[in-house]
């Protein structure tokens, strides 16, 4: 960043009326003007900034070199326009506003608003501009507005007897280009020479919004701090602003890069998933076997109990057809199926008759084993007279057998 002391002599002539560039010369010119002021101290905070007018009565100085753009922007407002410009005593005056600098180390620029005729001849200009560069002074020339006979070769002139080492730079603005800050921004003016003079290019626009809005007496600077007037604040909010940007753009990349591994490990889960089913799948033979013997002791089982079953079945059919073969009448039936359920392992015992003898005499459990039976009702007479001969039987059986015993 260049430490500069510059001196901006601004056109307030009666050209400055004209309406040709928007929304008039002196207006367009006070954008610009303001344009270059904010650029200045935005490339460096200690550089240096005044203003001076070039017609009326006189050359009058407004604002010395200053770093508050308040004051500077706020001088502006109150220029009377009309009269000729004086370009060479303008710049005489301005030059001897540099050499009164405070900082000595601050390099020495004049910029001068050319927007009107020239009136001093050629060689008065190359004399001044060989004063210029004897002091080491740089200088810029905005050539706009009004073309004379002559007027660019002057100012041409006059830049070649003031340059050195390219320092000095001349803009010609053509009528039709309307806004003359527009075509500033892209010149050597704001971009500087190629030993680092102005370079002032990428705070321009910044310079430009804090113009405005000090023209326009309203507020609205970015991140809501002047820059003209605190330049390091706005310096170390931008920076933080840039930090935090940094900041969040890493978190989105880290934050992609998880869901992008996140998204991997899916995949590679489900592709596990799938081989141990399949795995599943072929491991269903040894299952099977397991379960086809399970169903097999099943089957089996249920196999022995359907024999059982048909084998009782075909076992009362048997007894059934005995029965019809060995009684004929319904009581011969029921004395046989009486007989036959009570008829066991130890029947041909005594004890065996005694049992039966008890199970004879107990009218109530006799009643609900006959009840069971179908078709057969214990109140019937005939079961009855068939009950009683069986009981007095099988007393007289239990009789005998007492005697033998006894004999």
């Amino acid at each position: 960043m260049v430490l500069e002391a510059t001196m901006i002599c601004i056109d307030n002539s009666e050209w400055m009326r004209n309406g040709d560039y928007v929304p008039s010369r002196f207006q367009s010119q006070a954008e610009a003007v303001h344009l270059i002021c904010g650029a200045k101290t935005q490339s460096n905070p200690e550089s240096t900034v005044g203003i001076l007018t070039m017609a009326g009565k006189g050359v009058r100085v407004l604002v010395t070199p200053t770093t508050d753009l308040g004051k500077i922007f706020s001088c502006m407002h109150g220029v009377e326009i009309g009269g000729d410009a004086n370009v060479t005593a303008a710049v005489q005056v301005a030059q001897l506003a540099l050499k009164h600098r405070q900082n000595k180390h601050q390099r020495q620029r004049v910029i001068v608003f050319a927007g009107s005729p020239i009136a001093a001849d050629k060689k008065l200009l190359e004399t001044v501009g060989k004063k210029l560069k004897k002091n080491s002074v740089s200088l810029d020339i905005v050539n706009f507005g009004e073309e004379d006979d002559g007027k660019s070769e002057k100012l041409d002139s006059f830049l070649a007897a003031v340059n050195s080492n390219d320092s000095s730079h001349i803009v010609h603005v053509p009528t039709g280009s309307n806004v003359l800050s527009d075509v500033l921004l892209s010149s050597p003016i704001f971009t500087g020479d190629g030993e680092g003079g102005s370079g002032f290019a990428a705070s321009a626009a910044a310079g430009a919004a804090a113009a405005a809005a000090a023209a326009g007496g309203g507020s609205g600077f970015e991140f809501g701090v002047d820059p003209n007037l605190d330049p390091e604040l706005a310096l170390a909010l931008r920076v933080s602003m840039e930090e935090e940007r940094a900041r969040q753009e890493a978190n989105a990349k880290r934050a992609a890069e998880a869901a992008t591994a996140a998204a991997s490990q899916d995949t590679q889960a489900r592709s596990a998933a799938d081989v141990t089913m399949s795995e599943v799948d072929g491991g269903d033979s040894g299952v099977g076997i397991g379960t086809d013997s399970m169903d097999d002791e099943n089957s089996l089982l249920k196999q022995a109990l359907a024999m059982s079953m048909s084998d009782g079945a075909a076992a009362s059919g048997s007894l059934t057809d005995g029965d019809t073969n060995m009684a004929e009448t319904a009581e011969d039936e029921l004395a046989y199926a009486l007989r036959i359920s009570m008829q066991g392992p130890a029947a041909t015992t005594a004890e065996g008759s005694s049992d039966m003898n008890k199970v004879l005499g107990d009218q109530s459990f006799v009643s609900s084993i006959l009840s069971s039976l179908p078709g057969v009702d214990p109140n019937d007479p005939s079961v009855r007279d068939v009950l009683a001969s069986l009981q007095s039987e099988s007393e007289h059986k239990a009789e005998e057998k007492d005697k033998e015993t006894d004999s």
